[in-house]
């Protein structure tokens, strides 16, 4: 049970008592913010490993720190080339997930389904926003390899990996890497979350004023959203703020800012997790709610680095049909963007939802000598898994 905040300084100083930090910070308490239990990033001795010490030196970490001042178009560019590279990661960890829930109808499955067309929504509007500053999004050569850390070194304690649905998947990778920035017990100085990049690159956008092109942007529906073209100041401000709002909640609560009242990425993993839905008592949130039950699972083992070793031939068919097609998917929405080619995009959604069958093909293979079975390792063919270095 989640235990009333206090009231933070600005609080008790008499600002208006529904804060977006506090409240969210509530819901967030609630819900169990994942961080390592010895403090982000740190071992029991207080050592930082190196796999981190790289992770917070990425990029999105690089841009973040320069001045204010110092930020201009190229800038711009640079964090959003990261924003495309954090949206597509997130995408094969949720399909994994998705995917290998037995029964596509009930109640997880829908969840964790309309988060995939989310973060779907989501590559499209970054994507859009770079083409609009005269850029080309690069999707298939900043593939992700998994499992490995977040692009650019946001969440650096988080290690992304593909299995099936398990309660430790959902809370230490779907609810980590959606993690809010909202509650009171994030440093400001601490390690970077995804949702005070976008501040940062929302202040950017303010501050540089750049001119907006909306030659090769796309338009297309992708789930329940519509992309559109960014056209201006005020068509930047909405889409960050949905992709933020969808992520961690809104201002007022933990809802997506739909108005459909679903709520946001991170308490909808949460409610999983729970097993119950968030709703709010007395000031608090907590998950007293109707219950969520967790659902029936093909047990897809977590894939190792570098892959399956020496899987049977049944599952390396599968594996090199999924794979292929993946890069398909990679290379379409590549044209899609770099051209402005309608048809490709929908090329890409074709290809993409073509990965389920092989994928769950693989779910129904056991892995010798254990109780668990194979899954999709997301390979783009062409691409080494060392590309990554030094991002």
């Amino acid at each position: 049970m989640a235990k009333k905040t206090q009231a933070s300084p600005e609080e008790s100083a008499g600002a208006p008592p529904v804060r977006r930090r506090t409240l969210l910070a509530s819901a967030a308490l609630a819900a169990g913010t994942p961080v390592s239990p010895t403090g982000p990033g740190r071992t029991g001795t207080g050592q930082v490993p190196q796999r981190l010490v790289a992770a917070q030196q990425g990029a999105a970490v690089r841009l973040v720190a320069v001045p204010a001042e110092n930020r201009d178009i190229g800038w711009l560019r640079s964090a959003l080339q990261v924003a495309v590279e954090i949206e597509f990661s997130t995408i094969p960890p949720y399909l994994c997930g998705w995917w290998s829930v037995k029964n596509g109808r009930c109640e997880v499955a829908r969840l964790i389904r309309r988060i995939v067309f989310d973060e779907m929504y989501h590559l499209g509007i970054v994507c859009n926003l770079l083409v609009a500053l005269g850029g080309r999004p690069r999707i298939r050569t900043s593939a992700p390899v998994y499992p490995g850390s977040l692009p650019g070194g946001v969440h650096p304690w988080v290690t992304v990996y593909l299995s099936g649905l398990t309660k430790p998947l959902v809370r230490d990778v779907m609810m980590a890497i959606e993690a809010p920035a909202a509650p009171i017990t994030q440093d400001v100085n601490g390690p970077l979350s995804i949702g005070r990049f976008y501040e940062e690159l929302l202040e950017a956008f303010r501050k540089v004023a750049p001119d907006l092109s909306v030659a090769r942007q796309m338009h297309e529906h992708i789930g329940e959203d519509t992309l559109t073209p960014v056209r201006t100041a005020a068509d930047v401000e909405r889409s960050l703020e949905i992709i933020k709002d969808q992520g961690e909640g809104t201002a007022l609560s933990p809802d997506n800012g739909s108005g459909d009242g679903q709520p946001a990425h991170y308490y909808a993993f949460a409610e999983i997790y729970h097993g119950r839905q968030l709703r709010e008592t007395d000031g608090t949130w907590q998950f007293t709610g109707d219950p969520v039950p967790f659902p029936d699972t093909r047990p897809m083992a977590r894939v190792p680095a570098g892959g399956w070793h020496r899987p049977p031939a049944r599952a390396r068919r599968h594996l090199d049909d999924f794979d292929s097609t993946y890069t398909a998917v990679l290379e379409a929405l590549d044209t899609a963007w770099g051209r402005g080619d309608r048809r490709s995009l929908t090329a890409a959604v074709r290809h993409m939802q073509r990965l389920e069958r092989p994928a769950v093909e693989l779910m129904e293979i056991p892995i010798s000598g254990t109780e668990e079975t194979y899954g999709p390792q997301f390979r783009a063919g062409g691409c080494p898994a060392d590309r990554r270095k030094g991002r």
